[in-house]
């Protein structure tokens, strides 16, 4: 009978991955070194740089699995039917996530790559870009989808750092909301979804749902897709 072998390297991973999130929430990221970790989770150190090729590898699976449990959490949340309350929504629950899990947080989003976002960060922008494209089918986007996610995902992201460095005492977090106020109120119109949205907001709507046609080619729809465009930065 054949024996699973993946098993043991999957159980090594997972203890690896607690033993550094906790040496991360209780020390910082400095506390997380390979010395610490293997101690910590019973291994030797080379199984570490096997399964994650170094330190910052290990650090970006942390990140990842912390990121995916506050996703799990909220998964069970559905859509209002209002894709510009859902992005509220979506700011509140990051802003929670940040002040609940300082540590990951500032692991996520406090250590910029020249050109590249960890890959927790990455997938927050992926759902973040979701919320924003909800936004332009409605015909509310004020700008493009791509402007729109990058400006909420800076701002909100900002923010929320802001009053991680903040004493807990001193905080007010009803600076996060006046900046989240701010932030849908340049990328969004204040017209319902049922008005006319004139003609930039009906050129990034439909931009927003020419992937879900079938009646164009992929030239054809390039093409629109350039026109849209124009018609948009020009509203």
């Amino acid at each position: 009978m054949e024996t699973d072998r993946s098993a043991p390297t999957e159980s090594n991973r997972e203890r690896i991955i607690a033993a550094a999130t906790r040496l991360l929430v209780d020390g910082g990221r400095e506390a997380v070194s390979t010395r610490a970790v293997s101690a910590a989770a019973g291994v030797q150190a080379p199984a570490i740089y096997r399964l994650f090729g170094d330190k910052q590898g290990l650090l970006d699976a942390v990140a990842e699995h912390g990121f995916a449990t506050h996703l799990g959490t909220k998964a069970g949340l559905e859509p209002t039917g209002d894709p510009v309350e859902d992005l509220r929504i979506g700011w509140t629950l990051n802003l929670e996530f940040g002040l609940a899990s300082p540590a990951l947080y500032t692991l996520m989003y406090a250590e910029p790559r020249p050109g590249a976002l960890p890959p927790a960060a990455e997938a927050a922008l992926e759902i973040l870009g979701a919320h924003i494209h909800r936004i332009a089918e409605a015909g509310r986007l004020r700008i493009d989808e791509e402007r729109a996610t990058r400006l909420v995902h800076a701002v909100g992201g900002g923010a929320t750092l802001a009053l991680i460095a903040t004493p807990e005492e001193s905080r007010d977090v009803t600076v996060s909301h006046l900046a989240r106020e701010a932030v849908i109120a340049a990328i969004t119109t204040d017209a319902p979804a049922t008005d006319a949205p004139g003609p930039a907001g009906a050129a990034l709507a439909l931009h927003a749902l020419l992937p879900q046609t079938t009646v164009l080619t992929a030239g054809e729809r390039g093409l629109l897709a350039e026109l849209l465009d124009r018609i948009a930065e020009a509203g």
